[in-house]
């Protein structure tokens, strides 16, 4: 363990982020030199607080059961080599975690029963930035080829792991993506100010040097079939993602400058990074216009954090659901029926809510109003609360906000159909989501789910312990047995490894 007094003496304390008027101007990562460096001068007393809890929740409260009192008291001792090595075990993307994930295990840390919890997001990204920046990360490309084919579709975190943990295995395996470029959602789906995209690329360029192919630019399902992937390889993970936006069909939806968040986000990033867009495409802009975002997840956050550094006259994020109540999260300060350690939902503010715009809740939108040229001007709003259970709408407040561009960030329904799911005929949950065992295993042989296209739309982290567990699944299956660890069941709560 770490300081058996470090609790005591010390409070939480986490990196301050650059001024808000500094980080608007440009699409960095909203810490300065990034927030790996900025953390080291107050981590190792952050890892301190890790207490002798006896047991570790925080296990419990991470899909990939990462061991996070082992690298905490690591960190604490100064062996950052050694941490790496820990935090690897049950990770293969920590860089990815420790920036994007909303941090379950944090909120089941025994500490913040009465305290605030240990700052483990923040550590985890230390010890990774740091092990890069010590040439601690290197590639372990396999001793021996199994002779086994297996091709992964989809090339985000889900894809990812499962790709890095076979071909470690000794399998030869392939990637396919239909962007041009490799790295799914993490690539063009979140934005610089989140996870600049070195991060990405120097992980990708490890997988490269251990064997596993990529294939960008390959629509799986249209320029190669679902029969000839079959006839080609052994296996074949399915990790799509769940990329059926959930849409809004009330008046006025055909009107113009009314988008998917999935529209607005991959050109802002295609551009940010000096790319050019896809062909015949035009960027959709918020340079002078009132914005509206419908949706108060991550991914408004995200269109919020992009517009204003777009230049938006207005922002305005929507939010069906009532305000969350403002708490620390602590175990005596949670919501009713929100006991620790589940994760709370209470109010939080992400970098983006700190730079600006407006966040109404407890609000339906009725209409979308339009302009003489066919374009949105207006939305017509009521305010809506939650009675037996259901949504009802509340007499006389009914009134309209300016939007000349509506971004939808309402979330996703599943898989697309269409294509390679139909090709490859596989079963469908009540969900819509691609119907899997405990194996992993599809209802037709020899093809595998994981991540959001089986699970539904979740966390990174769940999409990468779904990855790692459907890799050992297939690694079972083409060779009777194996050595790679598999965190989760499809079907279970989160576990330790």
């Amino acid at each position: 363990m770490a300081d058996p007094k470090g609790f005591l003496k010390n409070d939480r304390q986490v990196a301050d982020r650059r001024p808000v008027e500094e980080r608007v101007g440009d699409w960095n990562e909203v810490y300065p030199g990034g927030i790996g460096r900025a953390l080291l001068p107050i981590i190792n007393t952050q890892a301190s607080r890790c207490m002798d809890c006896g047991i570790p929740f925080c296990h419990q409260g991470c899909p990939l059961g990462n061991i996070i009192p082992e690298w905490n008291d690591l960190v604490w001792r100064d062996d950052w080599e050694e941490a790496s090595e820990r935090l690897h075990a049950t990770n293969n993307f920590p860089e990815f975690t420790g920036r994007l994930c909303p941090a379950p295990c944090e909120t089941a840390c025994v500490l913040g029963i009465n305290q605030d919890p240990v700052t483990i997001k923040n550590i985890e990204v230390s010890i990774i930035d740091r092990a890069w920046s010590d040439g601690n990360v290197k590639p372990q490309p396999p001793e021996w080829l199994s002779g086994k084919t297996v091709a992964v579709i989809g090339s985000g975190p889900a894809g990812l792991a499962a790709a890095q943990q076979l071909t470690r295995a000794g399998h030869t395996v392939a990637v396919y993506e239909r962007a041009d470029r490799i790295g799914g959602l993490l690539r063009y789906g979140i934005p610089e100010f989140k996870m600049e995209k070195k991060h990405l690329d120097r992980r990708l360029e490890q997988m490269r040097r251990e064997g596993t192919v990529f294939r960008a630019g390959v629509d799986v399902g249209t320029t190669l079939t679902g029969a000839q992937l079959r006839e080609r390889y052994d296996a074949v993970v399915l990790a799509v993602g769940s990329t059926t936006p959930r849409d809004l069909p009330i008046p006025g939806r055909e009107l113009g400058g009314i988008h998917q968040a999935m529209e607005f986000l991959p050109q802002a990033n295609r551009v940010a990074l000096g790319e050019p867009l896809q062909p015949g495409e035009t960027q959709i802009r918020a340079d002078g216009k009132h914005v509206v975002i419908i949706g108060g997840g991550d991914t408004g956050a995200d269109c919020l954090g992009t517009s204003i550094r777009q230049n938006a006259a207005s922002i305005t994020q929507l939010e069906i659901m009532p305000r969350p109540a403002d708490s620390t999260g602590r175990a005596d300060d949670r919501p009713a029926g929100q006991p620790w350690p589940t994760y709370p939902m209470i109010f939080r503010v992400s970098s983006a809510h700190e730079e600006g715009g407006e966040r109404i809740y407890g609000v339906s939108t009725k209409e979308f109003l339009g302009d003489e040229f066919g374009n949105v001007r207006a939305l017509k709003l009521v305010d809506v609360v939650f009675e037996a259970g259901r949504l009802t709408e509340v007499e006389g407040t009914e009134r309209e906000i300016p939007a000349e561009l509506v971004l939808f960030a309402m979330g996703f329904t599943g898989p697309e159909r269409s294509g390679l799911v139909e090709q490859l005929g596989v079963e469908l949950d009540e969900r819509g989501n691609i119907a899997r065992d405990g194996a992993f295993k599809t209802s037709v042989d020899g093809v595998y789910v994981a991540g959001d296209a089986g699970r539904g739309q979740s966390l990174i982290v769940w999409a990468i312990a779904e990855g790692r567990a459907a890799a050992a699944a297939v690694d079972a299956n083409q060779t009777g047995a194996t050595t790679l660890p598999s965190p989760i069941n499809p079907t279970d709560r989160p576990v330790m490894v």
